[in-house]
């Protein structure tokens, strides 16, 4: 009987770990075919590939791909492939066409795309995307954007689900966030020249866990100016204790 019931202990222990999402790292890169000598357009995608045969890990990959898609597709119609290949050659392909047009044009395009496991808990799997394009103008577009899915389902976490009494977040957060870029604790958030939407504080759109707390995470335009820079907060789990759903 002990015998037995050791072998359906580590039978558990044996299924569970099969089921645990695993990770490998996938690396792209396309560069135009069109003679150049300083500028040449390149686009390189570096990611974290859901390697499970499962629903779960397939619903991961998809995600990633639709939200990289989102950052350099640039074709009207629509792309009917999850081929990172199909992806990055879209992109370059758009800059030959533009360069056709433009022939005078000396700017040079750009993409680099580095996605990292960040936290990986029981319940929670948070990857990171840092990104950055240029397609001309005064500057690339840059930032950090935060996955958050279900460990056991794949499945894509909003962060209002992350969170109860949000209203309650919001005004916790809003008395630190004014503390450490130093607004007045009255009056307009915008004040001293931020950009929050609506003259209201609003939680950012990428939220990232650690193994300590939650890095709340502005994006360039999102709460302030380009020029200002990312605006971040972090607070320790501690803290969240009556906000935070899971972790």
């Amino acid at each position: 009987m002990k015998r037995y019931i050791q072998s359906l202990f580590l039978l558990v222990v044996l299924s569970s770990c099969s089921n645990e999402i695993r990770f490998e790292n996938k690396e792209f890169s396309k560069k135009s075919n069109l003679l150049c000598k300083e500028n040449c357009p390149e686009i390189k995608v570096s990611i974290p590939y859901a390697t499970n045969n499962s629903t779960s890990a397939d619903s991961i990959n998809k995600k990633v791909f639709s939200r990289i898609k989102e950052l350099v597709y640039l074709d009207e119609k629509p792309l009917e492939t999850e081929d990172y290949q199909v992806l990055l050659s879209s992109f370059i392909n758009s800059y030959e066409t533009t360069k056709e047009e433009i022939p005078d044009a000396t700017f040079g395009w750009e993409a680099a795309i580095e996605g990292t496991v960040k936290y990986q808990s029981e319940h929670i799997i948070n990857l990171e995307i840092d990104h950055y394009t240029f397609t001309g103008g005064a500057h690339g577009y840059e930032g950090l954007q935060s996955l958050i899915f279900d460990s056991k389902t794949g499945k894509n976490i909003s962060n209002e689900s992350l969170f109860k009494d949000i209203s309650g977040l919001k005004k916790m957060l809003e008395i630190k966030f004014r503390k450490k870029y130093q607004i007045p604790l009255k009056g307009n958030i915008n004040q001293t020249g931020y950009l929050f939407e609506n003259d209201e504080f609003q939680l950012p759109k990428n939220i990232f866990f650690t193994n300590d707390g939650l890095l709340f995470y502005y994006n360039q335009y999102e709460a302030a100016a380009y020029v200002e820079g990312p605006k971040t907060l972090f607070i320790p789990y501690a803290s969240l204790k009556n906000y935070l759903v899971l972790k």
